[in-house]
């Protein structure tokens, strides 16, 4: 379960909900509404690892090619197929 706070309870004892988002993110409420996730920078660095990167398709390489060629899609995009007629 996502840990949750107030952001006055956050900005009353930043030391201690910093430690504990070291462990799992924090998600930071404001009038009770979720607005900001405090997280490691480690689980940050993980997160924008996984971005999309935009190639033209000069810079696609062959590996790249046969990867997607050989992918199948998840059982559930079966759910989709009447969008292709």
């Amino acid at each position: 379960m996502v840990q949750s706070a107030t952001a006055g309870e956050v900005s009353k004892a930043f030391g201690r909900f910093s430690r504990r988002a070291l462990v799992e993110p924090l998600t930071i409420t404001n009038r009770g509404d979720e607005a900001l996730v405090l997280m490691s920078m480690q689980e940050y660095t993980r997160l924008k690892s996984r971005d999309r990167v935009a190639m033209s398709l000069d810079e696609v390489t062959q590996d790249m090619r046969d990867a997607v060629a050989a992918s199948k899609a998840p059982e559930e995009s079966k759910a989709f197929n009447h969008e292709l007629d």
